[in-house]
């Protein structure tokens, strides 16, 4: 028999809305351990979509999608929205090599209404799509399920204003809370609030009394006022209700008989409404409600002894090196401030804040806000380390140019997830990081090639007065013996690390390894560029001088990357060799492992020599 028998039965929302309610906390019970069993085999994100289990259900049971619309925000809560939408066997390729995606996904399915992977967007896609549905004269719902973390970025705030006045929208925001962050445990008299709230009786009692009063602005005024005094004394909604929407809320997120008659009672009323859903992450493994950010993104482990502490690893991470070194640098510097939109563990920042509390800021999801922030520090002289992804630091352009750059202000950026990291996908490989710095003028743009290089080259940048960035990869390097005493760097000098002929290989960053692999073999030149800006053009022109090819090596989009500044020095010469541009190709590359990534796109020893060779050939 199986351990799964009404999860089983369900292939689409269609078949989970056949069922009694009644058996629903029995499905949400099966969802739960199916995710359990599932991501401790695959990897994944855990505890966010242990506490969207019940939500998810509720969601398809009470609409009708996908002719509803549900937007996912951040969309690593969607495991249980996708094996409801007949993902249930896809499941376990979950986030590998041809499997399906970790987050929503327009082309995997027509139940995912829009791609998630970085946050705070599914207020605006889900207001777009209500706006669409009332131009057309369509009666469909669009709901946007965001999550608390999302709530902190500016974006969200904006589409909020923007949706609370405009009229005519069938728009639902649910704000999963699952931290705590708004409001306390909940119990029977929030439930009961928000039921009479969303229920129709209040609200045909509401509008009439709109009606009445209207004719009598000052008494309709005084109305509203006293209506929000007495909500505000139970709920935290006035903010939200200020912005145009009906506030409902908070309700337990994990109650079935709580969620379905109110999302039921949601589904009858015209406009915006935001409802309030707290949950815990997690919810229902013990050990993942005890510790939800072990639990948060995961390897394959055993689920029923739980995660085991990692043995000490021979080789230390990208990501471990920096969150060392500013700690040691914060040690002899008081004047230094690490920064971090909401990515502490991620970016190495635990042992720091820590050991530095006065001196950490997380600012939430709010990438933009964290780089202008920072700018305000180093314009009273401290020292400003902010620590991003580089996928993340996209979302902060203007910032890094107006507010920075332009003002040649001594902000560093330490850049992670450089290049392709894996499992998340197109979504957070850091593939345009070096195409759209290097087009900024004042900012030196670093790339180290192995561990120690990079604690050297945070070094400089920290010396340097002006806006600089090191950006470094996932994981771990060439394992080099990482020195403790720090020295800056001549800036804008490459190091030839292999003397040859003929060819000559300049690796930008973490592709010096395949490089001196492919040298070997070829017995070509070998330099480790360390700058991408300023470029060591010197170095070019002497390799231009004794080589008839020299091929650029980045881990980032050849389109507008390294590999185009060293073409336009060549080209500037009279008599000049062939240059080959090999880095990311121009599209969006999936999710799979780091390696097996790489060698997909050519990236590796062999690719490197196989295009080499093509080349050799097409030009011969």
């Amino acid at each position: 028999m199986s351990a799964y028998p009404l999860l089983q039965s369900i292939d689409s929302p269609a078949d989970l809305r056949k069922l009694d309610r009644r058996e629903l906390p029995a499905l949400a019970r099966e969802l739960r351990a199916f995710l359990i069993e599932s991501v401790s085999q695959t990897g994944g994100h855990l505890s966010s979509n242990l506490g969207t289990v019940e939500l998810s259900i509720a969601l398809h049971y009470i609409f009708d999608t996908p002719e509803d619309r549900i937007v996912w925000d951040v969309g690593h809560q969607t495991y249980g929205h996708k094996v409801l939408t007949g993902r249930r066997e896809a499941m376990r390729g979950l986030r590998h090599w041809g499997g399906i995606s970790g987050f929503p996904r327009r082309c995997e399915s027509e139940y995912d209404t829009f791609g998630t992977a970085h946050s705070s967007t599914s207020i605006s896609a889900a207001l777009g799509m209500a706006v669409a549905a009332r131009d057309r004269g369509d009666p469909r719902r669009c709901i946007a399920v965001i999550g608390d973390g999302a709530m902190s970025a500016g974006m969200a705030f904006e589409a909020l204003n923007n949706a609370g006045d405009t009229r005519d929208i069938n728009l639902l925001v649910i704000l999963n809370d699952n931290e705590m962050s708004i409001s306390p445990p909940v119990g029977a008299l929030t439930r009961i609030l928000a039921r009479m709230l969303s229920g129709r009786t209040f609200n045909a009692a509401r509008r009439a009394g709109q009606k009445v009063l209207g004719i009598a602005p000052p008494v309709l005024d005084f109305a509203r006022k006293v209506e929000e005094h007495v909500k505000g004394l139970i709920t935290p909604g006035t903010l939200f209700e200020e912005f145009g929407f009906h506030y409902y809320g908070p309700i337990d997120g994990h109650d079935l008989d709580a969620l379905i008659p109110t999302l039921s009672n949601l589904r009858q009323l015209p406009g915006p409404h935001f409802l309030h859903v707290v949950t815990c992450k997690g919810q229902g493994y013990k050990l993942a409600e005890a510790d939800p950010i072990l639990y948060h993104g995961v390897s394959r482990f055993d689920h029923t002894a739980g995660i085991k502490p990692a043995a000490a690893a021979g080789k230390p991470s990208y990501t471990q090196i920096f969150g060392d070194w500013l700690c040691d640098i914060a040690a002899q510097d008081e004047r230094v401030i690490g920064i971090t939109p909401a990515m502490r563990e991620g970016s190495g920042m635990v042992r720091f804040a820590e050991e530095y509390p006065d001196r950490y800021h997380d600012v939430g999801i709010a990438e933009q806000h964290a780089l202008t922030f920072a700018a305000g520090l180093a314009c009273e002289g401290l020292k400003p380390v902010v620590a991003i992804y580089s996928t993340f630091l996209q979302r902060a352009y203007d910032q890094l140019i107006h507010d920075i750059a332009l003002q040649n202000l001594p902000v560093m950026f330490a850049i992670d997830r450089a290049g392709l990291v894996g499992a998340d996908g197109a979504t957070h490989h850091g593939a345009f990081d070096l195409s759209y710095l290097a087009c900024i003028p004042n900012l030196v743009i670093m790339a180290p090639a192995d561990e120690d290089e990079c604690r050297q080259m945070l070094y400089t940048a920290y010396r340097h007065e002006g806006p600089a960035a090191v950006r470094y990869p996932r994981g771990t390097g060439l394992g080099a013996e990482v020195r403790r005493e720090m020295s800056a760097l001549p800036v804008g000098k490459a190091e030839v690390r292999r003397k040859g002929r003929k060819v000559a290989l300049l690796a930008f960053g973490s592709l010096l390894g395949p490089a001196l692999e492919a040298g070997e073999a070829l017995d070509a030149t070998v330099v480790n560029m360390r700058f991408v800006k300023p470029l060591d053009e010197d170095c070019v022109r002497e390799l231009a001088e004794h080589h008839e090819l020299l091929v650029t090596l980045e881990e980032n989009a050849a389109i507008g990357g390294a590999g185009s500044e060293v073409a336009r020095v060549v080209e500037a010469r009279r008599q000049r060799p062939a240059v080959l541009r090999l880095g990311l190709p121009d599209r969006f590359i999936d999710h799979g492992d780091q390696a097996q990534l790489l060698k997909s796109v050519g990236l590796d020893r062999d690719g490197i020599l196989a295009a080499i060779a093509r080349f050799n050939d097409d030009n011969s």
